[in-house]
């Protein structure tokens, strides 16, 4: 799993060196890098392994081929996404795109969500990270998992 927060500077050229944890779960898949691409919802870069880059597509293949949406999704996910590979100093280059979609220029914040993890502007993580814990705060009561004991939800 992905886990925890790293901030790592960036170089001229735009490359970044991943966080160790990160890599090492990357290579212990099979991945030699990852996927990313420009997140929906925030200024900020989603990344993936290859499997579940193509979950992600075979979710969108599933959809109508004749609906819009479907054009939709594949055009914001799977056009702009981008295969990411580790050189031998554990460092990915990240592109102009990514970089001004993110709005990183020295700094970026590697951010593990579990199965994904996501490439921030450390400042604008932050700002997101106090909204975040205050929604997640309000909605407390919607996570549950099972008692292993019992064999109930608790």
């Amino acid at each position: 799993m992905f886990l925890s927060s790293y901030e790592n500077k960036i170089d001229k050229k735009g490359r970044v060196s991943v966080p160790a944890t990160f890599r090492s779960h990357l290579n212990s898949i099979g991945y030699n890098g990852f996927i990313s691409y420009p997140s929906f919802n925030h200024p900020a870069l989603e990344a993936c392994s290859q499997d579940r880059i193509e979950k992600l597509s075979n979710t969108i293949d599933s959809l109508n081929p004749f609906e819009e949406k479907r054009d939709f999704f594949a055009t914001s996910i799977l056009s702009e996404s981008e295969n990411l590979q580790f050189d031998t100093e554990g460092r990915v280059s990240l592109s102009k795109k990514l970089l001004d979609h993110a709005k990183i220029r020295n700094s970026v914040l590697f951010v593990g969500l579990g199965k994904t993890f996501q490439i921030w502007e450390p400042n604008n993580f932050s700002k997101f990270k106090t909204v975040a814990r205050k929604k997640a705060y309000q909605n407390r009561s919607s996570l549950k998992w099972e008692n292993k004991n019992r064999g109930e939800l608790s």
